[in-house]
């Protein structure tokens, strides 16, 4: 029976950090679309690769495999940016720095800036599960301080964001291994459903710092020994390790609606289940993730078969590949014709799998099908493999650039599925935003008689000065490809950002005159039109001297 209080939740902001340079969802979709390969050599600054490799999988303390999919610089954060003394910055996990700046980030890509979220209902939810900086820092007592243990423990990845934001809704870390961030996603759609909050940020995090687990997955048989996913290929061998962050800013469809947000895609349905007990505790089970399915288009209202996407778990691994490849296929087939066959592919393929992380970076992946309406490749497809009977399930894997299909018969639907190795599987059904929120803008430029004020700031000059290059970048078209309009970065510059004390604002009449008058800033030169200045703080509170008893006297 279909919970109809169940309502569409919208998807209206993403922040995301991924390995092959993607620092937001516009350079992400640009990758994938290019069938971008992000698998390199483990970088010298996480472990002596030569000291721990070996193909021997039978040697102690060694790792079959060289690869994986890596962000770099790992060391890099603006602590200054979100007021945090460097002091604490050096004991904080680079997986909570991560999720700070991509928080930020997809709240101002929602239009929401922090400002205004600041003191509101809003739900944080994290999936995390990788300690290795923590394992690091408690190796030697002596070193560790006061910002040691909220700087390492997983619960803290969700309240610093709550904390630093001021978010009043529910705020947790959950840690179901694999399926930690598609788990934490379906958080928050029950919280914002449950009434708890209004809005939610969730999503996933993991970093690659230490070679320990790595070392406990090759002696598993779960890695490739050639860093290479060869998802539902005949060459299957194990997964890659992968890292990075990603965040979705979820709000009710009908409010989002109503205050004119962007829209990537729509939430229809997220339902979480358990394997119970398998052939061995990380085989995954095929009946359970049938019922889940099952579930998950019951809940949504959807007939399984207008399904045109699935974003699958796909890490390659040849017991899993075809355990679920056949759950999926069992439910999706069901009313399906010959020659309408759902289209089925992995992220893990492009970057690795990114363990508690991995969820969100398929979901991010399945809305911006939807949003762009394209099918990215499926990397190191070759040869189907053979536990696998595509044709029967009326399943395909796309191995270049194809339109997305949809059934015709209402708004496109993709779906994202999840499982993590200790049984907790996870899926969620998404759907193709309403036409309304999908305006086609037919004008390249916009020049009116009437002014239009962009505000732009910073924490620090430098930082105001590398946000105006990046927006006469993105307005000329340098970056991306993505077009702006003067109107529109006017309202986003207005109420979608947060205002730092370093400001600038000019007043233009054309995206010309825009880039003209922020080119003539960067240059240092006085431009009418343009102001600069910064915001002085009133303070006047009295100079104190404090005295602990504790050494500092």
């Amino acid at each position: 029976m279909i919970n109809q209080g169940k309502y569409p939740i919208a998807i209206i902001g993403i922040g995301c950090r991924f390995p092959g340079g993607a620092t937001d969802s516009t350079s992400f979709w640009e990758f994938l679309r290019a069938g971008g390969n992000a698998i390199v050599e483990v970088p010298k600054d996480r472990w002596n690769l030569d000291h721990y490799y070996d193909p021997n999988p039978n040697l102690a303390g060694k790792m079959i495999t060289r690869w994986g999919g890596f962000l770099n610089p790992i060391d890099q954060f603006d602590a200054k940016f979100f007021g945090i003394s460097p002091r604490e910055a050096l004991r904080m996990d680079p997986q909570q720095r991560w999720l700070l700046e991509v928080a930020w980030e997809a709240m101002e890509d929602g239009g929401q800036s922090p400002d205004r979220m600041a003191g509101t209902r809003a739900g944080v939810f994290i999936g995390i599960s990788s300690n290795d900086y923590a394992n690091i820092q408690m190796k030697s007592p002596n070193d560790v301080d006061v910002h040691t243990n909220s700087g390492s423990t997983l619960s803290i990845a969700s309240g610093r964001i709550s904390y630093l934001f001021d978010l009043k809704g529910p705020s947790l870390s959950v840690d179901t291994a694999c399926s930690s961030a598609l788990v934490a996603v379906n958080l928050a759609c029950n919280s914002i459903w449950d009434g708890q909050c209004d809005t939610a940020l969730a999503g996933g995090v993991n970093a690659l710092i230490t070679p320990d687990s790595t070392i406990g997955f090759s002696k598993a048989s779960m890695l490739s020994p050639n860093g290479r996913c060869y998802a539902f290929d005949d060459r299957a061998n194990g997964y890659v390790r992968g890292e990075g962050a990603g965040i979705v800013l979820l709000k009710p469809l009908d409010q989002a609606l109503e205050d004119k947000d962007p829209i990537y895609s729509v939430i229809r349905a997220s339902i979480v289940n358990q394997d119970g007990r398998t052939s061995a505790m990380t085989v995954p089970g095929q009946i359970s993730q049938e019922a889940m399915l099952d579930e998950a288009y019951k809940q949504a209202g959807i007939a399984p078969q207008r399904v045109c996407y699935m974003e699958a778990h796909g890490t390659g691994t040849p017991v899993g590949d075809p355990i679920e490849v056949l759950a999926l296929g069992n439910v999706l087939a069901n009313g399906r014709k010959i020659g309408e066959e759902c289209v089925i592919g992995s992220v893990k393929t492009n970057i690795g799998h990114l363990e508690s992380a991995s969820g969100i970076a398929g979901l991010i992946k399945a809305a911006l099908v939807l949003k762009y309406g394209e099918i990215p490749p499926n990397l190191n497809f070759k040869n189907p493999n053979p536990n696998i009977p595509f044709e029967k399930l009326r399943l395909r894997v796309p191995t270049k650039l194809e339109p997305l299909n949809g059934s015709g018969s209402g708004p496109a639907v993709v779906a994202v599925n999840s499982f993590g190795f200790g049984g907790t599987n996870a899926h969620v059904v998404l759907e193709e935003a309403p036409k309304i929120v999908k305006r086609r803008r037919k004008i390249k430029k916009y020049s009116t008689s009437k002014p239009y004020l962009v505000p732009l700031s910073g924490k620090g000059q430098q930082s105001l000065k590398n946000y105006a290059k990046s927006i006469v970048e993105l307005i000329s078209g340098q970056s991306n490809g993505k077009e702006v309009l003067l109107p529109d970065l006017a309202h986003s510059a207005n109420v979608g950002k947060g205002h730092h004390d370093h400001r600038l604002a000019l007043v233009a009449f054309s995206e010309d005159e825009a880039v003209e008058k922020l080119n003539s800033y960067l240059s240092e030169t006085k431009v009418k039109g343009l102001v600069t200045g910064r915001v002085k703080t009133e303070n006047n509170s009295e100079i104190v001297f404090i005295f602990t008893g504790q050494g500092p006297q």
